[in-house]
């Protein structure tokens, strides 16, 4: 196995692997580690992991199999899953986008504005919270709810009144009832809201990154240009800052895996906003404050990962940053000042920002370096594989009666 050779390769080396817990390699040189957990939720399926990944945690009430993956991918990418029958899960969470959309903010099947950025699933296995500002959204099952059956935004529009006539929906076409049944064997009603919940879960699991250039380089396979290699200087190091928030081997800082014993969420503002000097932030997307009513959670969101972060862009909560570059100019700035219109103020000098989150002296080379760096954690595999695809993409779907 080829061994790290400068010290900042090794901090990161260090860094992964002991984030990744008791995880042994199978083999030197690279590829994945196929790794079998042999507890009751994971005894019929095997993850074949990256080097240096820790087994994911999965619910015992949902255990992963592969036809209930497999069953789930349908579901994930089905239009007629939504209440009017034009939108999907897929339809926010693209493949070629890491499983965003492309957008400032989602747009739901009524044509509803999100006022939220749509999150990337690469690895939302691991994702100890799973939306921008709610630390109780601790499991795919129960975050799924609220694009499902949500009315404040309608996302996808399930309701009282056609709940029924979507799962008759599924009951009527020709593959569903066999998918369901292999995916719950023996049980007579196989069909139904939970078990739909419960295969898309099971997929977005499935959804595992770990093959970028970067990963590469740490198992000796891939060479990093030399503006990569400072940038990875500089994001690992104390000039730059960047690992306090994005360090753990998915590049944020909340995880939780099957052995964590200790799991933390925490949240951050930014100085992305400081309204009228106060550190007030937009409504209604003020963070973990729209639950707390805390004034010291307002503007607190979740550091998401990094890992194909070159392709979830725009970027923050709310979209507002729209490429990289402009992400780094941001941050070496300690905050955004808005100058006018309703959302002026400064956020730099927000009383509210993380302790990070300082004026950074980062020249124009040091914060394209950085940006090269980060397009290093770019996973194309992921970005491509059929596993994860549209499967009706090679026919298409069978139109669908609201």
């Amino acid at each position: 196995m080829a061994r790290p050779r400068s010290p900042v390769r090794m901090v990161a080396w260090v860094v992964t692997a002991s984030l990744a817990g008791a995880l042994a390699l199978a083999s030197c040189g690279g590829g994945s580690t196929s790794i079998s957990d042999d507890s009751r939720n994971q005894a019929d399926w095997t993850w074949k992991l990256p080097a240096f990944f820790p087994t994911p945690k999965v619910p015992e009430s949902n255990p992963m199999t592969p036809e209930k993956v497999e069953l789930g991918r349908f579901l994930f990418y089905d239009r007629r899953l939504s209440g009017n029958g034009t939108q999907a899960c897929a339809s926010c969470h693209l493949q070629a986008k890491a499983f965003t959309d492309g957008l400032p903010t989602a747009v739901g099947s009524t044509g509803e504005a999100h006022p939220r950025n749509a999150q990337g699933l690469a690895n939302v296995a691991y994702h100890a919270t799973l939306t921008w500002a709610n630390p109780s959204l601790v499991t795919l099952e129960k975050q799924m709810e609220t694009p499902l059956f949500g009315t404040d935004p309608i996302e996808m529009g399930v309701n009282d009144d056609n709940k029924q006539d979507i799962l008759n929906r599924l009951a009527a076409d020709a593959d569903y009832p066999g998918r369901f049944a292999q995916a719950y064997p023996g049980q007579r009603d196989a069909i139904t809201w939970s078990h739909v919940i419960q295969a898309i879960a099971a997929f977005q699991r499935s959804l595992i990154s770990g093959h970028s250039k970067y990963d590469r380089y740490l198992r000796g396979t891939a060479t990093l240009t030399a503006s990569e290699e400072r940038g990875m200087n500089l994001f690992f190091g104390e000039k730059a800052e960047c690992f306090h928030c994005h360090s753990s081997f998915n590049f944020n800082d909340q995880i939780v895996h099957a052995g964590s014993r200790i799991v933390e969420t925490p949240f951050h503002n930014t100085g992305l906003y400081n309204i009228g000097g106060t550190g007030a932030f937009p409504e209604p997307n003020r963070g973990v404050f729209e639950l707390t009513h805390l004034a010291k959670d307002m503007g607190m969101f979740r550091a998401p990962s990094l890992r194909n972060v070159e392709v979830t862009g725009p970027y923050m909560h709310d979209g507002s940053i729209a490429t990289l570059p402009e992400v780094l100019a941001f941050y070496a700035a300690g905050g955004r000042h808005i100058t006018s219109g309703p959302h002026a103020g400064d956020g730099r000098a927000s009383p509210l920002k993380n302790d990070f989150i300082t004026l950074i002296d980062l020249n124009a080379q040091e914060q394209a370096d950085i940006v090269a760096f980060l397009t290093t954690l770019t996973d194309h595999d992921f970005l491509t594989n059929p596993r994860f695809a549209d499967p009706f993409a090679a026919s298409p779907q069978p139109p669908s009666q609201p």
